[in-house]
């Protein structure tokens, strides 16, 4: 029997990537790190948990039903979310979490030589998924810590098939209102797909951030993301959805892996949909929790960078991950900012006052 090469079954743009190790579950980390608690700070998770109306979804659910395969097309919460964008159906699409909605748009408009533009400190799921794929990514550089329009669309050449922009952006929290917004679509002119990824939408209360869902109608290469993990608390349940023009949509649904949306994601999303006061608690945590950072950051002399979003970046005097060590030794957890290009910072998700002011404390001690 031939030995197996996987030298030459392995094409060469994997060969350039190393594996992506998720951190260890939590109870290994209070092992490991010696803590008696974990203030989870680093994946921009909601603190309040969901919706109150899902928590009663999911706890309704019954276990027998595991035994049935889910809607394989997320038929309900599609009807709900055409409900309430005054949408069809069929002009949105569910996914297992952002990653897989991000898979789909790549798989169905790229193909050899082409590439995809976005910025380079951004989501990085653009990238990763366009260069696993065997796709260009071009990665434009942040200008005064937002995307650059002029510069993306310099970047444009006819292998150019998508333009990610994530709006706020993670992990900056900078956003294009509305006129910046309509102007580079007009640029891009149909030339290619604009994906507006919204993953944080729910959290930005200022009036010229663009609700993208209304553009829609006058640009029909326009692909807008949005996500249940942050606002709606429902991250381990890994649920997402895009929407656009019928005709794009379509085209996307052709890559679409169905049946990986559970039941239990797809009826906590429908119930999460009616509660407008988890969102209004929601934004009051996030606006006193930033407060609090601000006024302590800035008696630090530390200088940090808070847009819109429920996450705030900040620069230290040490290397990011000396930092990520130290606190979680004070039971802290944030995330390192290397790996998005931004070396010596780190990134802070908005938590309770009480556990912000753990923080606050251990990050004073490490100091």
């Amino acid at each position: 029997m031939n030995p197996l090469s996987l030298d030459r079954l392995t094409p060469s743009y994997i060969k350039t990537f190393e594996a992506y190790i998720p951190s260890k579950p939590d109870e290994e980390l209070k092992k490991i790190f010696k803590t008696p608690f974990l203030y989870r700070l680093n994946n921009n998770e909601n603190p309040i948990g969901p919706p109150l109306a899902s928590q009663e979804a999911i706890r309704l659910f019954s276990p027998p039903r595991a035994a049935v395969y889910p809607s394989g097309d997320s038929y309900y919460l599609r009807q709900r979310l055409a409900d309430k964008f005054g949408m069809l159906p069929d002009q949105f699409l569910v996914g297992n979490g952002a990653n897989e909605v991000i898979t789909f748009v790549i798989k169905a408009f790229c193909e050899k030589g082409d590439n995809i533009i976005t910025a380079d400190k951004t989501f990085a799921v653009y990238e990763w998924v366009a260069i696993f794929s065997g796709f260009e990514a071009r990665l434009i550089p942040l200008k005064d810590f937002g995307f650059d329009d002029k510069a993306m669309l310099d970047a444009i050449d006819r292998n150019t098939k998508i333009i990610f922009i994530c709006n706020p952006n993670n992990p900056t929290g900078t956003y294009w209102d509305r006129d910046r917004v309509i102007r580079f679509l007009e640029a891009v002119d149909n030339r290619q797909i604009v994906v507006m990824d919204e993953a944080y939408f729910e959290f930005v209360e200022k009036e010229d951030y663009p609700d993208c869902m209304s553009l829609i109608p006058r640009y029909p290469n326009l692909v807008v993301f949005r996500t249940f993990s942050k606002m709606y608390g429902l991250a381990g349940l890994r649920i997402g959805y895009l929407a656009g023009n019928l005709d794009v949509v379509n085209t996307i649904r052709k890559t679409c892996v169905v049946y990986s949306v559970n039941s239990i994601a797809q009826e906590a999303a429908i119930a999460a949909m009616d509660d407008t006061g988890h969102i209004q608690r929601t934004r009051r945590l996030v606006a006193e929790g930033k407060e609090f950072l601000r006024r302590e950051l800035t008696r630090m002399g530390l200088f940090y960078v808070a847009g819109e979003g429920n996450f705030m970046m900040i620069k230290l005097p040490i290397s990011d991950t000396l930092a990520y060590r130290k606190l979680m030794n004070h039971g802290i957890m944030v995330r390192t900012m290397t790996g998005f290009r931004f070396p010596g910072f780190i990134r802070v998700t908005i938590s309770e006052l009480p556990v912000m002011e753990a923080f606050i404390h251990a990050l004073r001690k490490i100091l």
